[in-house]
């Protein structure tokens, strides 16, 4: 598996980050690493996303910083091109992921039918994003149809928070979670990055007490 994803094996948890204005992102980065979580998935939805990126890949070289909600390969080049060490996507675009893979860029697309998965194995994938996930069955689904798929690991993005991530984090196909809880927009807007440094640490304690008894 690429070193990058193994990376985010280790963390459990993917903060999904959505900036209105990159001034924030500086102090965003800090309060999650100063949680325990060095990495971050901004998504592509704000015009500020670029530039977030860019910033905390310079200010904080030690974060894993990926991009979300990356639609085309124009958005990959600029994604990349600022710093972002992986990139996620919603579906699952043909063009864009073999753009990724021929440009040896780590790419998680979403998928939720075997057909997706079957089509992401065929591309040389070993992990994908299921998105939404408590919408579309959340846990039992992904356990419904891992079992044919031995080589595919998934990271659930969508309803996932504190009170329903533990039995996902014990499933061994689950590569990690995206999550929002800790990073909610409300909570930058307000400055509240002692808050989010906060919820951050105990996202941190639920991937550690669900893999002790895992």
């Amino acid at each position: 598996m690429n070193k990058v994803l193994k990376k985010l094996e280790q963390f459990g948890i993917v903060p999904v980050v959505v900036l209105e204005d990159a001034k924030d992102a500086a102090l965003l980065a800090k309060a999650l690493c100063d949680g325990g979580l060095a990495c971050a998935e901004v998504t592509f939805r704000t015009a500020a996303a670029e530039e977030s990126i860019r910033i905390m890949s310079q200010k904080f070289p030690e974060m894993v910083v990926g991009a979300g909600t990356v639609l085309t390969v124009e958005q990959v080049d600029r994604a990349v091109k600022a710093g972002a060490q992986f990139i996620v996507s919603p579906g699952f675009n043909p063009v864009v992921v073999k753009y990724c893979i021929d440009h040896e860029i780590p790419i998680t697309p979403g998928v939720v039918t075997p057909s997706e998965m079957e089509q992401a194995i065929a591309m040389g994938l070993e992990v994908v994003k299921f998105f939404p996930a408590e919408p579309s069955g959340g846990l039992g689904m992904i356990k419904a149809v891992a079992a044919p798929y031995t080589t595919l690991k998934f990271m659930p993005t969508g309803g996932i928070n504190p009170e329903n991530i533990v039995p996902y984090l014990q499933y061994d196909k689950i590569l990690a979670c995206g999550g929002s809880w800790m990073v909610k927009g409300n909570l930058v807007a307000r400055g509240a990055f002692d808050q989010i440094t906060e919820l951050t640490r105990e996202a941190v304690s639920l991937v550690h007490s669900a893999r002790e008894v895992k």
